[in-house]
């Protein structure tokens, strides 16, 4: 049985920006694989922080897609750690979030663009061009959130100490749930099962004191989360 090559050993082919996906989730990684096609060369990638940190430095690809929520720290402590070490490395979040909070935080800690997993193919691998030429990108809505936070507050942190007590996972399923989306859509789009959706909701109720999924809607809709 002949073996495959390391990642970090193929040849790059000629004139493509050589990418890396990070994100827990394996199906969503192969829709960007397969999305991105022949328009970049996607030269690895990892489901948590340490296998990114890792591959990462291994490969050295051009641009860095990066999903912002994952169980052991997100992106921002995948971005902060390679910061450090391998500055000339681009991120683009790419993520399912599109909170002011998210946005602020991945900006600050070194990102080149934020966009939402809802963009097209070619907007995407523009979006990647862009970035690795040097540019900032960002999905519309969600420069408005930069610009006001840099403008207005350029040295106060993104905080909420009740957002704060809230899990990344439920934050996702509160913002989904206060846009008006069904447990089971929930569940579809996070890649989760429904039961577990059902326990986030209880334990958001539970952690913010309310009874009710239009008490949790308010409240979201108050701190711009929907």
């Amino acid at each position: 049985m002949v073996e495959q090559e390391p990642v970090e050993a193929a040849a790059p082919r000629d004139g493509q920006l050589r990418v890396f996906l990070v994100d827990d989730h394996a199906m969503f990684r192969a829709g960007v694989r397969a999305e991105l096609g022949e328009r970049v060369e996607v030269v690895g990638e990892a489901s948590t922080v340490a296998e990114a940190v890792s591959r990462i430095a291994a490969t050295q690809p051009d641009v860095v897609l990066l999903d912002v929520h994952m169980p052991d720290g997100g992106g921002r402590a995948v971005l902060e750690a390679m910061r450090r070490t391998h500055p000339q490395v681009r991120f683009l979040a790419l993520s399912v979030s599109d909170a002011a909070e998210d946005v602020i935080g991945l900006i600050r800690a070194g990102a080149r663009g934020y966009v939402t997993k809802t963009i097209s193919p070619e907007e995407l691998t523009d979006a990647i061009r862009r970035v690795a030429d040097g540019d900032a990108v960002f999905s519309p809505r969600l420069a408005g959130f930069v610009l006001d936070a840099f403008a207005s507050r350029p040295d106060a942190p993104v905080a909420d100490p009740e957002l704060d007590q809230l899990t990344n996972r439920e934050r996702e399923v509160l913002r989904l749930l206060a846009r008006g989306y069904a447990y089971k859509e929930i569940a579809r789009e996070l890649y989760i099962s429904i039961k577990t959706v059902e326990t986030h909701v209880s334990n958001v109720l539970r952690k913010l004191q309310m009874s009710n999924r239009y008490e949790l809607s308010r409240w979201a809709a108050d701190r711009r989360l929907v």
